[in-house]
């Protein structure tokens, strides 16, 4: 588990560091380690590729909500009916 901790110390400016928690399950024993800089470099590369992973998938999703609306709209064109264009799509 990653956790991001914002600290703040008099005089200084706030900052972000990751830390990285281990629990024992057997004691319940937490270990609070700061990342290293490879950990932190690890972590952005990880959030970027899920992130690039949610665009890709919002981006389908739409372009498939896209594709049913021009599909119901040319189906209108052609002069089917609201219950017709239903019951041929489901919708």
């Amino acid at each position: 588990m990653v956790r991001k901790m914002s600290t703040n110390t008099i005089g200084k400016e706030m900052s972000e560091k990751l830390y990285k928690v281990e629990v024992d399950c057997s004691t319940g024993l937490e270990t609070r380690t700061e990342l290293t800089p490879e950990e932190v470099t690890e972590h952005e590369i990880m959030q970027q590729e899920s992130q690039d992973k949610a665009a890709i998938i919002e981006a389908a999703a739409q372009d498939k909500a896209d594709a049913k609306a021009s599909g119901i709209e040319k189906l209108s064109a052609l002069g089917l009916s609201d219950a017709e264009i239903a019951a041929i799509t489901g919708a």
